[in-house]
């Protein structure tokens, strides 16, 4: 479904991605983990269209159609969703009303039907109908914002389903929530890309379910099961590293 090939990406001069080979087939889960600034955010960012990355080389291909110059929107409509790390404010834009929009372009529902999905659906969140008139993100909680993100996955259900650190600034009660719905939207048939720089989400997820990429400075050096975020969590990326000589 999801194809990167030899990618390389650049923000101003600096590069960050040097060369990334990932494929995620349909129905798949994948997590990308790494110390900080290995590129990692950058990677999500760029499947999704973000403009600020700059693709020097390789592309990207979903489901066949090379979409490596498709801007954000032409992504979302072909089945990708990006739930980003720091989802912004959106003064003036109450939540309802964006979500009955979405809906309404994404999947042609009226609006009475979009209303009545999105109450049903935000109640499994712990949102009530009147947070729903409040604007979008404006005083939310980090879990809030998060599972806000959440939300809009379960609407849209898309094809592949692109996570940057969900468990960000997360609590305990929204975590658990949130890594439900995760594995509910995977056991639905979406394909799931995790972004994560440690395990404290992947311990609420079966470790079955997924495989891990470790990136280090701008590629995917390791590849490995679920279980081996544990060894990861014992012995850090530094050791890692110098065990499968990734740090040469």
């Amino acid at each position: 479904m999801l194809n990167v090939e030899n990618l390389i990406v650049t923000v101003g001069d600096r590069e960050i991605l040097r060369g990334v080979d990932l494929s995620v087939g349909a129905g798949e889960f994948h997590v990308i983990m790494g110390p900080n600034g290995s590129g990692k955010s950058t990677l999500a960012l760029t499947i999704a269209g973000h403009p600020r990355y700059e693709i020097k080389k390789g592309r990207i291909t979903f489901n066949g159609e090379d979409i490596t110059k498709l801007p954000p929107d032409e992504r979302v409509k072909r089945g990708i969703m990006l739930a980003f790390q720091h989802p912004e404010e959106v003064e003036g834009v109450r939540i309802m009303e964006f979500l009955q929009q979405v809906l309404a372009e994404v999947k042609g529902m009226d609006m009475v039907e979009a209303y009545d999905r999105i109450v049903e659906t935000a109640k499994e969140l712990w949102f009530k109908e009147e947070d729903l008139m409040r604007y979008v993100n404006v005083g939310f909680s980090g879990g809030e914002r998060k599972r806000f993100e959440i939300l809009q996955a379960l609407l849209l259900e898309p094809k592949l389903l692109i996570l940057d650190e969900p468990d960000s600034g997360v609590d305990v009660d929204s975590l658990s929530v949130i890594s439900r719905k995760i594995e509910e939207l995977h056991e639905r048939g979406t394909a799931v890309l995790l972004i994560t720089h440690y395990g404290r989400i992947l311990g609420h997820l079966d470790p079955s379910r997924f495989r891990v990429h470790v990136m280090r400075e701008g590629r995917i050096v390791l590849e490995r099961g679920g279980e081996f975020v544990r060894e990861i969590e014992e012995k850090g990326f530094q050791k890692i590293f110098e065990e499968c000589g990734c740090d040469e």
